[in-house]
């Protein structure tokens, strides 16, 4: 049988939840683990069986067996940073599984993306879509939402996108509102808030949210144990998210002076995680038609950001912000934060250790051993020599299910 052919028809039996071995793979268990070669990774189910040496892994009779030889496995990504708002994937309830599946495949399963964390959307419609995954109608990798943002004024940059597509998303005036905005929020099934602390208006001007509403928002989600993300903008939003109690920065922050070591050892302090989305500022570099010279300056200001906020033992998180941008590939992501002084070791991290534990999952994600998710992503080639290797995925493994197979 052609090679091609086989993995298809492979593909197609490990879709319908059949038990199955990798073998041969080079596989990274952690990111401060050693490298196992010749590896065996067993998945009965959605979890993982037994991962080992070859010498010292049972391969069950009779299982179905994927030669990985030449490849490299690593545990499934996290995407801490997505926007479930592309015009295909706001039919979630009603879409053709074809049009979402191809959706699904082109933002998330193609780049190893097992779990994502959606910081601004329509809640329901969201919700939908992650109810349509999980009873295996579509192929796609766990979602956790944080719905529709709180906001005191909506940015510019999305208001012609709301109208157009008849999405309201109110404001909040008072702390009062702001609290009741989360507990609806919460009700409603979010597993998180996403607070805009300085939302952009145009000409330089930013809308700072009250600090009364910021503690409001912030102190309701954590009654309810639910992670508090803000998009900052400036200086005076970041310096709101701090007072106010928020948990994960979206961004770096564009109107904000450099960081210099004492500014990131205080973000440290207060226990803050940071999504750098480097890719993004390129993005809008390029749609805003300035000049190479000035993107670049402003790419080198946001990495500079995230390599004091590393130096400084930050708690750094993968995210792309695709659902707003249209650029899935996430090779230039990872190229900027090794630009950033981050090692492969640590980008491995924020993929998978990091937000497993500050989202609560570590006990079954993050990591590839006897019992966890068999959530797993099979690479061409090694990362820990290329660090855009992580963007050449071979298989995207999530609950013991292909979800995609290049």
């Amino acid at each position: 049988m052609h090679a091609a052919l086989g993995l298809v028809l492979v593909c197609s039996t490990y879709l319908q939840g059949a038990d199955f071995a990798l073998t041969g793979a080079t596989v990274y268990p952690s990111p401060d683990a050693r490298p196992i070669s010749d590896a065996v990774i067993v998945i009965e189910g959605a979890r993982i069986a037994a991962a080992g040496p070859r010498a010292s892994v049972r391969i069950p009779k009779d299982i179905r067996i994927l030669d990985c030889s030449g490849k490299y496995i690593v545990a499934g990504f996290w995407n801490s940073h997505v926007h479930i708002f592309t015009p295909s994937l706001l039919q979630a309830r009603d879409g053709s599984s074809a049009a979402l599946n191809a959706q699904l495949d082109a933002m998330f399963n193609r780049w190893g993306f097992s779990t994502v964390f959606d910081v601004a959307s329509v809640l329901d419609n969201t919700l939908a879509l992650r109810r349509r995954i999980e009873s295996g109608g579509l192929r796609g990798p766990r979602i956790l939402t944080a719905g529709e943002p709180v906001w005191t004024e909506s940015p510019i940059y999305v208001r012609e996108y709301l109208k157009a597509n008849h999405i309201d998303i109110p404001i909040v005036a008072t702390a009062e509102d702001a609290a009741a905005r989360v507990r609806a929020h919460a009700q409603g099934g979010a597993d998180g808030v996403k607070l805009f602390t300085g939302s952009v208006q145009g000409r330089g001007k930013v809308a700072n949210m009250p600090l009364s509403l910021v503690r409001s928002a912030a102190g309701e989600a954590h009654r309810r144990h639910l992670p508090v993300f803000a998009h900052a903008q400036n200086s005076a939003g970041l310096e709101l998210a701090i007072a106010g109690g928020v948990d994960i920065l979206a961004h770096t922050v564009p109107d904000s002076a450099p960081w210099t070591a004492k500014d990131a050892a205080r973000l440290k302090r207060a226990h803050m995680a940071l999504i750098p989305t480097l890719t993004l500022f390129d993005f809008e570099g390029r749609k805003g038609g300035g000049s190479d010279r000035a993107r670049e300056r402003w790419i080198d200001k946001m990495a500079g950001d995230l390599r004091a906020f590393s130096e400084a033992g930050g708690e750094v998180l993968f995210g792309t912000d695709i659902g707003y941008t249209d650029h899935f590939d996430t090779a230039l992501e990872f190229t900027l934060m090794s630009r950033a002084g981050m090692s492969f070791r640590e980008i491995l991290a924020s993929l998978t250790t990091s937000p497993a534990r500050r989202f609560g999952y570590s006990a079954r994600s993050g990591r590839i051993a006897r019992h966890m998710d068999a959530d797993l992503v099979v690479l061409e080639s090694d990362p820990a020599k290329d660090v855009t290797a992580f963007s050449r995925v071979t298989l995207t493994i999530r609950g013991g299910r292909i979800a995609y197979s290049n």
